[in-house]
């Protein structure tokens, strides 16, 4: 007997729980019975709320970073120093990337298609490809400007207001990363963790031009092309990890403890004999599963209904940010019987 049995944001009939669900409770099932639908009314859908806290850490971002780099570019144009210069465009740069993953939350939010049958949320990882190019263009002007320095030296002017705005530029990443990487990280947003990480090596790199400052100030002329190249070996570091992050999530990676999890509260549940193919999947910054479970053979297809409900049930309680389950129930094998997967085999073959 096969059960199939998935939840999704469409209306159904509807029942209360005793409890509340840490993750999103509008859904659909679909199966071989009827159609059902888990929601609460008294509170927003969190897979919208979580795109809207997304949408504003981007603005506030950009207004921090925005109002960084102008300041810093003020003083680029009156030091001339080519380490603040690869500072301020990293900084803006770094700005500018709120523009590709807003439009990637406001897709986010639309309905599915019959064409785009899951939605838009990997609108979100083509968002992370764009920032991460982003960065790799910000990492080869940074080292241009200080090589071409590096070839023909000249003294930093306003070496003071260089050091202030190196602090500015300090501060305001570090407040941008710290604010990204969090919230990125509560709503499960791997492009805005990625952005928050560009941050913070945007924060130390300003911390490198107060050094080239100082150098300058100390009469060492080379100190601020050199600080430059230093700032972009730091761009190339985060750019590695930025890279790695948006990679995995393109290739569908999960944390395997949330595989490990979510098998775990397959097992526990009632009915559940044992737990075969289990796959998990970022879409955006939700997580969908498909799943089969090993049910007795002799139950009914109601009964196994009622497993696949609290198979998962106890999914949506375990595996944090969550949104939809397929599970397919399979029975139990007996001497004697024929494979009810038989007919497919020579398409798994293949």
């Amino acid at each position: 007997m096969n059960e199939r049995h998935e939840h999704h944001g469409d209306d159904g009939h509807h029942h209360a729980h005793a409890h509340e669900h840490p993750r999103p409770l509008r859904h659909r099932l679909a199966h071989l019975l009827r159609p059902h639908s888990h929601e609460t009314a008294d509170k927003l859908d969190p897979a919208l709320e979580s795109s809207a806290r997304g949408m504003r850490a981007l603005w506030i971002s950009l207004t921090v970073l925005g109002a960084t780099t102008a300041l810093q570019a003020v003083v680029v144009a009156l030091s001339g120093s080519v380490a603040l210069l690869g500072d301020t465009v990293h900084n803006g740069a770094d700005a500018l990337t709120a523009l590709p993953l807003g439009i990637a939350f406001v897709l986010g939010r639309r309905a599915a298609t019959r064409r785009f049958t899951y939605g838009y949320g990997r609108a979100e990882d083509l968002a992370g490809i764009v920032i991460v190019l982003t960065i790799a263009a910000s990492a080869a002007f940074a080292g241009w400007a200080a090589l071409g320095r590096l070839l023909e030296p000249r003294p930093v002017e306003h070496v003071g207001a260089v050091a202030v705005a190196a602090l500015a530029g300090f501060a305001g990443n570090e407040w941008v990363a710290r604010y990204r990487i969090r919230v990125g990280r509560e709503i499960g947003s791997a492009a805005l963790v990625a952005d928050g990480l560009h941050a913070r090596t945007d924060g130390f790199t300003s911390l490198a031009v107060l050094l080239g400052a100082g150098g300058s100030a100390l009469g060492w002329r080379l100190a601020d092309p050199v600080v430059g190249l230093a700032i972009t070996a730091a761009i190339v570091l985060v750019l590695r990890d930025a890279a790695r992050e948006v990679f995995r999530r393109v290739m569908d990676a999960v944390d395997p403890a949330l595989t490990d999890r979510a098998e775990t509260a397959l097992r526990d549940v009632r009915g559940v004999r044992d737990v075969g193919e289990l796959r998990l999947r970022w879409i955006g910054h939700r997580l969908r599963a498909e799943v089969s479970v090993v049910v007795d053979g002799e139950v009914t297809v109601r009964q196994a209904h009622a497993i696949a409900v609290d198979a998962e049930h106890a999914l949506l309680h375990a595996v944090p940010r969550l949104t939809a389950a397929l599970v397919h129930a399979d029975p139990a094998p007996q001497p004697g019987l024929t494979d009810p997967h038989l007919t497919l085999a020579h398409h798994m073959r293949t």
